[in-house]
């Protein structure tokens, strides 16, 4: 890809990071925000900049940046324009872990922690599920057994949620919905280093990605054993995606959308890939993020709905090109 479209992603990125930090019920300027973050501005501009806005946007960004390169990375491995990072059940067994926790009437701060115990434990059972059925190295096998821990945990999600008060049902959709309302400087520290851990493990995949996307008889005759390489994406990506939801919740259509995206920027080798749609996705994620906050104040609407209405018409025009 041209030096000249990553430098145009990075201007984005950071043009939607100073409109989120800018933009909400307190309007700055520029200037502000930058004031703000070092310090110098009044004391309400450096209250909103440096707790409630800047944490919000980089851990938006960081959740973004998760997703676009787990999506892009498993894309390539399966050879299917159509994955996403929760294709192992991720996003069920978060839910179900999550929802637990809500139903039991636990912390606020043990809901995340719930929920990325569940996706992680959705992620083993599937690959059990896929290792039973022979298939551990099958990519359709892989996929058919996260359908079936998906479908498990949503039974599992309507049984939690059976005969709990209002309020602890509205708790757990909201966090289903996704929202990075509750950001902390912790959270963003502790997601930074998930984040560059996991997109760092998928890049050094990346060539043999480039292989699988030849097809699978192609990558073995170039002496890439397939189904060790195949495991290890799965497990990097959706174990990526676990994080990302542990911090924000559910934020669907984002890991589906920006591989595309990089791919129409001019993108081929996986290893541009993965890193313009990490990037692509954390500019999309702070936009939305910042379209949730400001679009029908004085509420808030949930990031995983608003990223779905921009999911949705792309996800609906790729199948169809496929198919």
């Amino acid at each position: 890809m041209r030096l000249s479209r990553w430098a145009l992603i990075v201007v984005v990125l950071l043009v939607a990071a100073v409109v989120g930090v800018a933009y909400g019920t307190l309007r700055l300027t520029p200037l502000e925000v930058l004031h703000g973050a070092l310090g110098m501005g009044s004391a309400t501009q450096v209250v909103v900049v440096r707790q409630l806005r800047l944490p919000r946007v980089l851990l938006a960004a960081l959740v973004g940046a998760g997703l676009g390169a787990s999506g892009a990375a498993l894309q390539g491995a399966t050879r299917n324009g159509l994955a996403e990072p929760y294709l192992l059940g991720v996003s069920g067994g978060a839910a179900v872990g999550a929802v637990i926790a809500v139903a039991l009437h636990a912390p606020a701060a043990v809901v995340p922690l719930a929920g990325l115990v569940g996706a992680l434990a959705a992620v083993a059972l599937s690959l059990v599920v896929a290792r039973a059925s022979g298939g551990q190295g099958d990519a359709r096998v892989v996929l058919m057994a996260g359908v079936v821990v998906g479908a498990f945990a949503n039974a599992a999600i309507m049984v939690a949620l059976a005969g709990v008060d209002a309020n602890a049902v509205r708790g757990a959709l909201w966090w289903m919905m996704g929202s990075a309302a509750d950001a902390t400087w912790g959270q963003v520290r502790a997601l930074a280093v998930y984040v560059a851990i996991g997109v760092g493990a998928l890049l050094a995949l990346a060539r043999a990605i480039d292989l699988l996307a030849l097809g699978e008889d192609a990558a073995a005759g170039m002496g890439v054993d397939v189904a060790r390489v195949t495991l290890a994406v799965y497990v990097a990506g959706a174990l990526l995606a676990a994080g990302t939801v542990a911090a924000a919740g559910l934020v669907g259509f984002v890991g589906l959308l920006v591989p595309h995206l990089a791919r129409m920027a001019g993108a081929r080798t996986h290893r541009s890939i993965i890193g313009a749609a990490a990037l692509g996705g954390a500019a999309l994620t702070v936009l939305a993020d910042l379209v949730a906050r400001v679009a029908h104040p004085p509420a808030e609407l949930p990031l995983g709905a608003v990223t779905a209405i921009l999911g949705v018409p792309f996800f609906l025009s790729r199948l169809r090109r496929l198919t």
